[in-house]
């Protein structure tokens, strides 16, 4: 892309090589090149024409491969300034350190995947209504269901394991193209035991992937953007997720059309080969690195295993039964479904860009504290409301809830070593399961005997209220810190 600016500023501030989005060297008299950004081409010249007068020239092209047309307005208002930001900030849009062309390459492409994970690990929780429709299962029924799917733990473990000595790009890219062609199996099942065998393991394979995304993002960002690049890869998934929703419709076409969406799953190997493409192996992964026992690092496991079980003890049913809720005791049709979670669940991206910046400017746990009990108490109200107070909640909810994706969402990766990291936060992953699949049970039993979810979530709620406390208290603040000063052993 080609900007020409001309105007009337001091030559010396045109003519001075800039340190902000992109930091600059002089290569001749007014001819400036890229030193370090997230560039994959960068030329600015600057001539001066009259007094005070300077004509500029900037030809760039931004290191994003997919998702460039996201950023390329904001970049072509920054880049084509006569007068940059003060020197050395950043613009407020972009992480707060700055990237280099590596590591934005390595972002476009992890969002490349979230996109796809993003739509993959939605589909069961839009469309089972749907499915538990034409296979006449109860609430019970559902609940018990959906808690034997989340022993796709087991498999997701071994595969993020493996990530530590395999390395994480071959295993990310493996289970997406896997996650992916099963997905689209699930299409064929005759029965609900049928689904929840196929999702076991299917879900096996996307689970890894979005443990294996985290990893890879926390490897591979500076230490002054983690939360930020969390927050663009959370957003990319529920993009994916969108696309899910807004195809939700579909499944009143017929009592079996809910099928035609987990057949869509092929969709993103096209996507995966262009990911295939510009990923490449973190550099931490590929440095000489010491081999750790997981007994040195019992307390940090402990602490994030057991927060991931209090989390997941009221999300997971939440999300899982928000549907269910909706179309028995609301009395919404599928349609309007789609259009309450679109309209309700994408202010979302607020919270979480918001929460990304204040995690790695103002740290993690303020952030993540507030965020869980607010998000968590929000959204029991959404479940006691009727009418319009009901949307409200639930957008209020998913603003406040957002923020604690990137605040929290860093920490597992974070603290552990390289050696560490892939088994680590699978084990993480499990008890989060564990804590769903409890989770689920009782939200199931609950509401069949107090007859209403409602009640069923303000006792789940508890969960996430303990974690907001645990957060405060028990958890180290890892903003702006290198990953060798967290987890000397990689030093």
């Amino acid at each position: 892309m080609r900007i020409v600016t001309r105007g009337k500023v001091d030559p010396d501030v045109a003519l001075t090589p800039r340190d902000g989005f992109v930091r600059e060297r002089e290569v001749a008299p007014g001819h400036f090149e890229a030193v370090e950004g997230p560039v994959r081409e960068y030329v600015r010249r600057v001539a001066v024409v009259g007094p005070e007068l300077v004509e500029q020239e900037v030809t760039f092209r931004l290191a994003a491969p997919l998702f460039w047309w996201c950023f390329i307005l904001l970049a072509r208002w920054e880049l084509g300034r006569l007068r940059p930001a003060t020197h050395g900030r950043m613009p407020w849009w972009a992480p707060p350190q700055r990237l280099d062309r590596r590591s934005a390459v390595t972002l476009d492409a992890l969002a490349g995947a979230s996109f796809v994970v993003g739509y993959l690990s939605t589909l069961l929780t839009q469309t089972f209504t749907f499915a538990a429709g034409e296979f006449h299962a109860d609430t019970r029924a559902q609940g018990i269901t959906l808690a034997v799917v989340r022993a796709d733990v087991v498999l997701s473990l071994v595969l993020v394991a493996l990530a530590d000595r395999r390395g994480r790009r071959a295993l990310l890219l493996m289970c997406c193209g896997v996650g992916a062609v099963l997905t689209a199996t699930t299409a064929l099942v005759p029965s609900v035991g049928w689904l929840a065998a196929d999702q076991v393991v299917t879900r096996g394979f996307v689970t890894a992937a979005v443990v294996l995304i985290g990893i890879v993002a926390v490897e591979e960002m500076p230490a002054g953007s983690r939360a930020h690049a969390i927050s663009l890869l959370t957003m990319a998934g529920a993009f994916g997720a969108g696309f899910c929703v807004m195809a939700l419709p579909v499944a009143d076409l017929g009592v079996r059309a809910w099928r035609i969406l987990w057949a869509a799953g092929l969709l993103g190997l096209p996507i995966l080969v262009v990911v295939a493409r510009h990923l490449p192996e973190t550099r931490r992964f590929g440095r000489p690195h010491v081999e750790v026992a997981m007994s040195t690092h019992q307390r940090r496991l402990w602490l994030l295993a057991v927060s991931a079980f209090l989390l997941a003890l009221f999300t997971v049913p939440a999300g899982q039964f928000q549907n269910e809720f909706l179309r028995d005791e609301r009395g919404f049709s599928a349609a309007r479904i789609s259009l309450f979670t679109l309209l309700t669940a994408t202010p979302a991206g607020i919270g979480v860009i918001v929460g990304g910046r204040l995690a790695d400017v103002r740290g993690r746990r303020v952030v993540g504290a507030v965020a869980v009990a607010g998000g968590v108490g929000f959204t029991v109200l959404m479940f006691v409301a009727h009418g319009w107070p009901l949307w409200a909640w639930s957008v209020t909810a998913s603003v406040v809830g957002g923020a604690s994706v990137p605040a929290l969402g860093v920490y597992g990766p974070e603290l552990f070593p390289t050696s560490l990291r892939g088994k680590a936060n699978g084990l993480i992953s499990g008890l989060g399961r564990l804590g769903s699949v409890i989770g689920l049970v009782l939200a199931g039993m609950l509401a069949r005997r107090l007859g209403s979810l409602t009640p069923a979530f303000a006792i789940l709620a508890l969960g996430p209220f303990a974690l907001a406390v645990l957060i405060l208290v028990a958890y180290p603040e890892t903003a702006g810190k290198e990953l060798e000063e967290l987890n000397p052993e990689d030093a």
